[in-house]
């Protein structure tokens, strides 16, 4: 059995779950998030504890018993605390602000890039070159800081560009003078 699809889901005390056969809404202080799962997965809510089973061995259930549950899990996360993706510029000029919700990006184009998060996403900016994408749903969280990041990437040979914070990138040596 898949040890990832067989941990049981704590609901905390402030979150609201409704399920109806495959389909479950999640209910929290945050807001709330709806998702339909696979209707071979069999989803149980008993005393505040989500458990997912699956009907057999095959490869195919396997895997989405263990996939079902994460997204459950992330479901419960993000309508508690939420789930934030922090992005920094590097490069002479580069940089960032915010125009009412929108995030305006110099990044050595002749132009500057304004980006308008989807709905349920917000940008944080800390300083002009370190902004967070904060929101509920981890997909659509991921999906906007990928890409933000998409319009300039780190470069190999300064590592100029948008990059995730911690992000290790690997410079390669410029030419040599003979």
């Amino acid at each position: 059995m898949s040890r990832i699809g067989r941990a049981p889901i704590t609901v905390p005390d402030k979150v609201k779950i409704e399920l109806s056969g495959s389909d479950m809404k999640v209910t929290g202080p945050k807001g709330s998030l709806e998702k339909t799962f696979h209707p071979s997965m069999t989803i149980k809510l008993d005393k505040g504890i989500i458990t997912v089973e699956r009907p057999g061995d095959s490869k195919f259930h396997r895997s989405l018993h263990g996939l079902t549950r994460q997204l459950i899990h992330n479901m419960v996360q993000g309508v508690t605390v939420g789930f934030q993706r922090e992005l920094e510029i590097q490069g002479v000029g580069y940089r960032a602000e915010l125009v009412g919700k929108a995030l305006k990006i110099a990044v050595g184009f002749s132009h500057p890039i304004i980006i308008k998060p989807v709905p349920g996403i917000s940008v944080v900016l800390d300083d002009p070159t370190h902004f967070k994408v904060v929101g509920m749903d981890k997909e659509l969280v991921g999906m906007m800081a990928s890409k933000i990041r998409g319009f300039r990437p780190p470069e190999p040979y300064k590592g100029k560009g948008i990059r995730y914070k911690g992000e290790a990138v690997r410079k390669k040596a410029g030419k040599t003078a003979a």
